[in-house]
């Protein structure tokens, strides 16, 4: 590890990972005990918990921002998605319809939500979508505005370097994925539940999402 490395993390730059951590606690021979500590405190440092409602505070387009910036950081985008079309699949009827229980004017967050699906045209990226049908028959709109998504998803599977699948609703899975999540690279996943999401950065819990995605 360099010195400048270790001179971000004692100055709170940057956080170090857990085989960071790892690596100080060994080299600085430290006591069974001390490592099980530090590192439990690592783990939480590693995982962040975003409540909805400071979403709402904030203001949901400084969201899209926010995952604009992830987005145009990765080149490899996986996306589990068992209950809703995500942002960057959804038609502008979908996007509102899917925004009417925010509080206040959500005009700038759809055109924000909008924006953001140019980066599925980026050729140098890799996307990733699993859906369940259940997903994609959910009628949030009216019939005429589903089958203008539909054909949405149908278009974009067609694009050489996007990846969209549907599990039907008789498949027989391995595992039960609980919620959806999104896995950038290899270095971080989401997971979104009703009140917010959890941000995982420990290489494990990537892995894992990984593994799931996998055998779904």
């Amino acid at each position: 590890m360099s010195q400048s490395k270790i001179s971000k993390i004692e100055t709170g730059r940057i956080t170090p990972s857990l085989v960071d951590v790892e690596r100080i606690l060994y080299a600085l021979d430290a006591s069974p005990q001390l490592v099980s500590d530090v590192m439990a405190l690592a783990r939480m440092a590693n995982t962040e918990w975003q409540d909805k409602r400071s979403s709402w505070r904030r203001g949901l387009e400084k969201r899209q921002a926010e995952l604009a910036a992830l987005e145009k950081d990765s080149t490899e985008l996986r996306y589990f998605l068992p209950s809703m079309i995500t942002g960057l699949l959804a038609t502008p009827d979908y996007i509102r319809a899917s925004l009417s229980h925010s509080p206040g004017d959500i005009s700038r967050t759809v055109t924000k939500k909008l924006e953001r699906q140019a980066v599925l045209y980026e050729q140098s990226k890799k996307f990733i979508f699993l859906l369940t049908e259940q997903a994609v028959r959910w009628n949030i709109v009216p019939a005429a505005a589903t089958m203008v998504q539909l054909d949405r998803l149908s278009t974009l599977s067609r694009l050489p370097h996007v990846t969209l699948g549907v599990i039907p609703l008789g498949a027989q899975i391995p595992r039960g994925p609980l919620n959806t999540f999104t896995i950038y690279d290899n270095r971080l996943a989401t997971a979104e539940i009703f009140t917010g999401r959890i941000i995982f950065q420990d290489p494990r819990d990537v892995e894992q999402y990984r593994k799931i995605l996998t055998c779904t």
